[in-house]
């Protein structure tokens, strides 16, 4: 029985279906679920994220883990923790410009935190050359803390599902996924008892998103690097201000679809909620600086240096690295939509999020 026939006969037994609850499902379902048995990342797959636009994403991210190394005294461990590795690339991209700082490879503990076991077995196929073998764990709360941390999760936040509720001329509904009379999967409204509108105006028609268990991870985060001492990076595309919006969609060889369609066989995501994830991890104790857009924080760790450097060496390649860097850092592209959140211990200053830019 495929996915979208059991979430129909749930339905029927047990009522409308949350947002947040059916793209759980569709990305989660153990027999079923995108990441759980199919997840297709890449050119060749569903969608492409940052790592895979160019290596020097990656290249960077491993120089700024450097940086956090330093600037936590160049302990003797360290844990290097990435969420949601993808295939692997950034990670396996990171450490190859990490390679520049020997005592700091020494030192690392190297672990990824993916349930998936296709995307494990990707991520060791793709760390295999390097000779780094990492360990998997299930969950931030299961993280080490005997040691200082530098986390990194890059577009892991949305793909932690929303509720989604619309303000109408009755009142507040909750949107939810309900089964018509073909048995086919279709969004209606239902009573929102109990939900507190927000304190920004919201127009008669409007969505807002509310994401539990985006604000339960960046707790969780928090709580690791407040305990172990270090910092977070939380990259992703979202909102940088409170705002109402249906952000819900589907990604299928890299197009937008029906995301009723074929449960479990497209990406489902909702924007990162900031202000919201920043809130909860100061919340949780860490301290949460100003957000950067992408742009903004690769241009600070000299991605225009870096991108002379490689057409020097490759000129042939030069309009391919240009296509690649505006892809990265272009407004109209990746750099303004998405964002960069660091998430820090208590007193400690995140590379790029210095003092004197906040």
């Amino acid at each position: 029985m495929s996915l979208k026939q059991r979430l129909v006969r749930e339905i029927a037994l047990t009522g409308p279906m949350t947002v947040a609850d059916y793209v759980r499902r569709c990305l989660h379902d153990p027999e079923d679920g995108y990441y759980a048995v199919r997840p297709r990342l890449g050119e060749g797959g569903d969608f492409i994220t940052a790592p895979g636009v160019s290596q020097m994403f990656g290249e960077l991210i491993g120089l700024w883990a450097i940086e956090c190394w330093t600037r936590l005294g160049s302990p003797a461990r360290v844990t290097l923790a990435e969420v949601g590795p993808g295939d692997g690339t950034l990670m396996a991209d990171a450490l190859r410009a990490a390679r520049l700082a020997p005592e700091f490879m020494a030192a690392l503990d190297l672990v990824l935190v993916e349930p998936s076991a296709p995307l494990r077995a990707a991520q060791a196929a793709r760390l295999e050359p390097l000779g780094l073998t990492p360990r998997w764990l299930e969950s931030v709360p299961a993280l080490p803390e005997d040691a200082p941390m530098i986390l990194i999760a890059n577009e892991v936040l949305d793909c932690l599902p929303a509720r989604q509720f619309v303000r109408t001329d009755a009142g507040w509904a909750e949107r939810r996924i309900g089964v018509d009379d073909a048995e086919g999967l279709v969004f209606g409204l239902t009573a929102a008892p109990g939900f507190t509108p927000p304190s920004w105006p919201v127009e008669i028609g409007q969505t807002v998103e509310t994401s539990a268990a985006q604000i339960a991870f960046a707790g969780a985060v928090a709580d690791k690097v407040s305990r172990a001492g270090g910092a977070a990076l939380l990259i992703d595309y979202g909102r940088d201000a409170p705002g109402p919006g249906d952000t819900l969609q589907a990604l299928k060889a890299h197009q937008k679809v029906d995301p009723l369609a074929e449960p479990g066989h497209a990406d489902l995501t909702q924007w990162a909620d900031f202000p919201t994830v920043q809130a909860a991890a100061r919340e949780a104790g860490a301290a949460s600086p100003r957000l950067l857009t992408q742009g903004d924080f690769l241009s600070l760790l000299g991605i225009e240096h870096r991108a002379h450097r490689l057409k020097s060496g490759r000129p042939d390649q030069a309009r391919v690295i240009d296509r690649q860097l505006d892809r990265l850092i272009g407004p109209d592209q990746m750099g303004r939509l998405f964002k960069v959140a660091a998430v820090t211990a208590p007193g400690f200053i995140a590379p790029g999020f210095e003092e004197e830019l906040a």
